[in-house]
């Protein structure tokens, strides 16, 4: 090897290892330490190895793309590097417990699934059959509020790419799911598809939910035009194993197994959780969505657009004491009112999906524990790293 290019943090420690790794292999290493300059040190080093940190807020797709395309090859390194979708395993899981041998997810090939011409290649050489359209960018009211812009263009280019590339390279199904900030902020409750742009969305995700109305209107045009079969599912809020942690980006079941975790963990008096602790949320367990998932794509066919969740919600406050209870914290919850609700309940009309026969397996409270002994445990490993 002649050249090797790392990206990381200026002040990771990362860098001084690997410094001196290579150094004793004689291999260059040059260190590119801001991100931004990425494709210029490409340009200029011509490395055949990247060494990539996965602990950064950038684009990596389109890095990854990049480097594809001048055949460099690049190994992931960092603390985020296993933080997929939470349901993702579990989907994969039970599609290959049916006989789907060839699983395949845009992020485990690194295919940037805005750019077109990516994702035509990539119908064009896997034919797909079955395709599941997740969200390409999603979080918590924080991440909402950071970040519009990217949810909105992220997930709307995507969809729009993926839906037509499905239907010119025949797929036989597709499931698009959108989300329950699509509803009106005050739908009746339980929710149904009827009620849907009858009224303006929660402002705190509303270019989130325009980018996924946008993704119902698609698939329903296909239907119409092509007669193409692409059902659409509106789910609750799917948590468990694999979730996301990160304070800024998660939703609000992971954000607070972290909080509850460190405080115990640091002996702190207190934590802190954003809001009123009145509003409520509608959680689905990531294997229970999954099961949905194949019962959908088994069994459904209809236009009509389908609700999945569990026919009950719970506070923030309950989750947020339900939390503690199970970490064994034993400090004060204080709900910090200057900070938003977000839309104050978003319980489903699960009727529909219930009358065909599939149920929820997982209670909340059962799916709490098992992701906390979950998040516990790769704490434990991290440790011992």
């Amino acid at each position: 090897m002649k050249k090797c290019l790392l990206i990381d943090n200026d002040n990771s420690v990362s860098i001084l290892y690997f410094k001196e790794v290579f150094a004793k292999w004689n291999i260059p290493l040059i260190v590119c330490n801001n991100p931004e300059d990425s494709f210029m040190k490409f340009i200029i080093e011509k490395p055949e190895l990247v060494l990539l940190s996965a602990d950064l807020e950038i684009d990596y797709l389109k890095i990854v793309d990049y480097m594809f395309s001048k055949n460099i090859s690049v190994i992931f390194y960092g603390d985020n590097i296993h933080q997929l979708p939470h349901f993702k395993k579990s989907l994969v899981k039970a599609l290959r417990s049916k006989g789907f041998l060839k699983v395949t997810s845009s992020s485990k090939i690194a295919l940037d699934t805005t750019i077109q011409s990516s994702v035509y290649q990539f119908f064009s050489d896997e034919r797909p059959e079955y395709v599941f359209l997740a969200s390409v960018r999603s979080g918590g009211i924080e991440a909402n509020q950071k970040y519009p812009a990217d949810f909105f263009y992220a997930n709307s280019e995507s969809q729009n790419n993926i839906v037509y590339a499905a239907q010119k390279f025949g797929v036989k199904k597709l499931l698009y799911f959108a989300s329950s900030c699509v509803y009106p902020k005050d739908a009746a409750q339980p929710m149904s598809p009827d009620c849907l742009m009858t009224g303006r969305v929660e402002k705190t995700s509303e270019a989130y939910a325009m980018a996924k109305l946008a993704g119902i209107g698609l698939c329903q045009a296909f239907q119409a035009q092509h007669q193409f079969n692409a059902i659409i599912a509106i789910p609750a809020t799917v948590y468990g194993p694999e979730a996301d942690t990160q304070i800024e980006t998660a939703h609000v079941m992971g954000a607070l197994i972290k909080k509850f975790y460190d405080a115990k963990e640091n002996h702190l008096p207190s934590v802190t959780v954003w809001g009123t602790g009145q509003a409520r949320r509608e959680f689905i367990f990531s294997e229970d969505f999954a099961d949905a998932c194949l019962f959908l794509m088994d069994r459904y066919d209809n236009a009509q657009i389908m609700n999945i969740g569990c026919k009950e919600d719970i506070s923030i406050q309950e989750l947020a004491q339900t939390i503690r209870d199970v970490s064994g914290f034993s400090g004060e919850i204080i709900f910090d009112k200057s900070k938003p609700d977000g839309a104050m309940r978003k319980l489903l009309d699960s009727a529909q999906i219930m009358t065909l026969g599939w149920r929820p397996k997982i209670s909340i409270k059962e799916g709490i524990l098992k992701t906390w002994n979950w998040y516990v445990e790769q704490q434990r490993k991290e440790k011992q790293k």
